[in-house]
């Protein structure tokens, strides 16, 4: 073309343009996707989780789990995914959750969690009154042994949908003879939360770390015992992360230890505390709901309790573990009542929710009313704190012996 000539104007679409535009609208438009995925929700704490994901057609999930750090990967078709990016905030066990596209045919979604988990269900179930299906899983917090295992059934069956048997999944101990006893010792309240506090200013949340390290201190120097502290400084935990920790070790006893104040200045003494789905009595009731608020008063939001979730703990804490709860309970009270003083009934209960673990023997021990100003001053000395420790730590003797595992 010679200079000053007109170039010749394109009025139509370029040829490139228009299959690019194409490609782009059969890409990316929801005919191109074999699943759309929507109303995802996590419900749950720091000990077990429900996720629900709903899905426009039956998913065909494959799933698996990896470690460090120990996730949730469930792979769909090729998904679109139409979910609030709000219900992807943490919470309870699951520290992250992601999704994509990892190839042309694969959608993946990763839950992330807080430590070692197994999957005790997860099912794709027809929707009743709509269309579409739902992905439910439920992840309940284990030991690492027992995600071990998980992941050494998962390499023997080379895919995805194989959860561990029954009583793994619960975490139950089997075939721990000759392992050391495990005690996760529990200071009360910490950080934000101090706890209750006595007439002079003494702080609830001090006394039950300062028990707790000597009472620490004593079962290591025994040397027979594996002995965790849900905190060793001055540091807020939630309630189910407690629980979660006793857990995570496979802990064969779990001691909370408290130091309440109640409303009659003249009752003191030491008492234990087991749970039930009802209260002994009606202080039992009251201390168990101050407790049950820690998380409130640190200011978590605290979400109603899921009824199934509930009906499943109650019925487990009615099996084997409650009875070693009630065995130790009792061994402990007896202990107690040799050298430091209890109340009237030293062994009550009520609905603890530090106490809720299916699978580890638990009580909650109080060591006595800050709200009495004899109790507050016995729980400040050194010497009286010494004699009640030496207390526990027999009761926790005897009742390791009695499971035949203070050896090792």
């Amino acid at each position: 073309m010679s200079p000053g000539a007109e170039r010749p104007r394109n009025r139509g679409i370029p040829a490139f343009s228009l299959v690019a535009a194409v490609l782009a609208f059969v890409l990316w438009s929801p005919l191109a996707f074999a699943l759309e995925a929507h109303e995802y929700k996590m419900a749950g704490d720091a000990v077990r989780m429900r996720v629900v994901m709903n899905f426009d057609a039956d998913p065909e999930p494959r799933w698996f789990l990896l470690r460090g750090p120990n996730r949730l990967v469930i792979d769909l078709p090729k998904t679109r995914f139409a979910i609030d990016p709000k219900e992807l905030a943490a919470r309870g066990m699951i520290t992250s959750v992601r999704y994509g596209q990892i190839n042309e045919k694969t959608s993946r979604i990763i839950l992330q969690a807080k430590g070692p988990f197994v999957i005790e269900n997860l099912d794709i179930i027809a929707n009743e009154k709509a269309a579409g299906f739902r992905l439910v899983a439920d992840l309940t917090a284990a030991s690492q042994r027992a995600f071990d295992d998980a992941l050494a059934v998962q390499a023997q069956t080379t895919a995805s949908t194989e959860t561990t048997p029954k009583s793994e999944r619960l975490g139950l101990r089997t075939g721990r003879a000759g392992q050391r006893f495990t005690i996760v010792i529990d200071p009360g309240h910490g950080g934000i939360d101090g706890g209750a506090a006595g007439p002079s200013g003494t702080v609830e949340k001090d006394i039950t770390l300062n028990f707790g390290m000597e009472l620490r201190d004593r079962l290591l120097a025994d040397g027979r015992f594996n002995v965790l502290m849900t905190r060793d400084k001055d540091e807020f935990l939630r309630l189910d992360d407690r629980v979660r920790i006793a857990r995570e070790h496979e802990a064969d006893l779990f001691i909370s230890v408290h130091a309440d104040t109640i409303r009659l200045k003249g009752i003191r003494g030491a008492t234990v505390y087991t749970i039930s789905e009802k209260a002994s009595d009606a202080e039992a009731q009251a201390l168990a709901d101050r407790e049950n608020l820690s998380d409130q008063l640190a200011g978590i939001a605290v979400e109603e309790d899921n009824r199934e979730v509930a009906d499943i703990l109650v019925d487990l804490i009615k099996r084997e573990t409650h009875g070693f709860s009630m065995r130790f309970a009792r061994s402990l009270v007896g202990e107690l009542s040799t050298t430091v003083g209890l109340i009237n009934n030293p062994h009550r209960s009520a609905g603890f929710k530090v106490l809720k673990a299916p699978d580890v023997p638990s009580v909650l021990l109080e060591l006595g009313y800050l709200s009495n100003t004899k109790d507050e001053e016995q729980l400040k000395n050194a010497e009286w704190r010494g004699k009640a420790a030496g207390s526990v730590a027999r009761a926790i003797e005897l009742f390791a012996t009695s499971t035949g595992r203070t050896g090792g």
